[in-house]
């Protein structure tokens, strides 16, 4: 019984954390964001650096999944698709990384688009998102193949379901090309936007392909126009701040959690800030690549796969 006790307590008290977590994260949507104009606005501008080494690609046998032919254009040459998380930079610069402010009420116009997401050479692109936690998500497929999308939203009480559609393949792609390695046309399918609305103090977006494990995409919710993704040095710039004191969050799907610092912007001025995010080691969802006799490319016979995508066309 005390044991039963103890496991109960264990599970309050984590429901507990998430839920002040979940708080902390929605405070700055209790009060709806204002747009006015800026005057005398600043700007922050910084960079983002992963800490140790780049942890090697998930690598998933291919053999195990369909199309592995026409999806092996992006693997290891010995049947092991690649899902690499980390774009880094010679000097660890992280690309991809979200920062954004958390608390403005008030600001430059919020103008949204709809989050566009592509399934090209079976990727969801781009890896890395920024969605509104109500609004919509427009999926394309450009592969000569079938996906199938399956979006969640995610936090540390576990995820739920936003939708789950199939993603047909435009009909003027070849019959055969989803067997062929160098067949490199993309064509665009019928979009399919997709409307949803996530419960509150939920961010994170995970969306999936049914048909092919190493299909990921990631989003972050935000309230506010004030963010920026890194790009391929791993520099942000945040322009039309209003002066004020503000907490400036950095997020990556890859990291345990938000990284958050303060930061004051005068008028007309510039701030400076800088993240340095470590990679999880350990528990990365995939598999290793690891040869397996029994689960080799020889079960295709005389099919052959080539990591032909560096060869590419525009």
């Amino acid at each position: 019984m005390k044991q039963f006790q103890c496991r109960r307590w264990k599970c309050y008290y984590a429901l507990l954390m998430s839920l002040s977590v979940g708080s902390l994260l929605t405070v700055s949507s209790a009060l709806a964001y204002q747009e006015v104009q800026v005057k005398d606005g600043g700007t922050i501008t910084g960079k983002v650096t992963l800490k140790g080494n780049k942890p090697a690609p998930r690598g998933f046998n291919l053999v195990i999944f369909p199309d592995p032919i026409y999806c092996g254009r992006i693997s290891n040459g010995q049947g092991f698709r690649l899902l690499k998380e980390f774009t880094v930079a010679e000097d660890h610069g992280l690309k991809d990384v979200l920062v954004m402010l958390t608390g403005i009420q008030r600001g430059k116009p919020f103008d949204f688009p709809v989050t566009r997401i592509e399934a090209r050479d079976c990727r969801f692109l781009p890896y890395i998102n920024v969605v509104r936690s109500v609004g919509k998500v427009e999926v394309v497929n450009m592969d000569p193949v079938m996906h199938d999308i399956q979006a969640y939203e995610t936090s540390e009480l576990g995820p739920r379901v936003l939708f789950n559609v199939p993603l047909p393949m435009n009909p003027h792609h070849p019959k055969t090309a989803g067997t062929d390695a160098v067949y490199h046309k993309h064509i665009p399918g019928e979009p399919k936007t997709q409307e949803m609305s996530m419960s509150k103090g939920r961010r994170i977006f995970v969306m999936q392909c049914g048909f092919h494990a190493y299909m990921e995409s990631f989003g972050y919710a935000v309230d506010n126009p004030y963010y920026a993704l890194t790009d391929q040095s791993g520099q942000f710039t945040i322009p039309d701040v209003p002066p004020g004191t503000y907490k400036l969050v950095a997020w990556h799907p890859q990291e345990r959690s938000l990284m958050e610092q303060e930061v004051t912007v005068t008028a007309n001025g510039s701030a400076t800030v800088n993240f340095e995010i470590q990679a999880r080691e350990g528990a990365r969802a995939g598999m290793e690549v690891e040869e397996n006799p029994h689960f080799g490319l020889g079960i295709l016979g005389e099919k052959e796969i080539k990591p032909t995508l560096e060869l590419q066309r525009p």
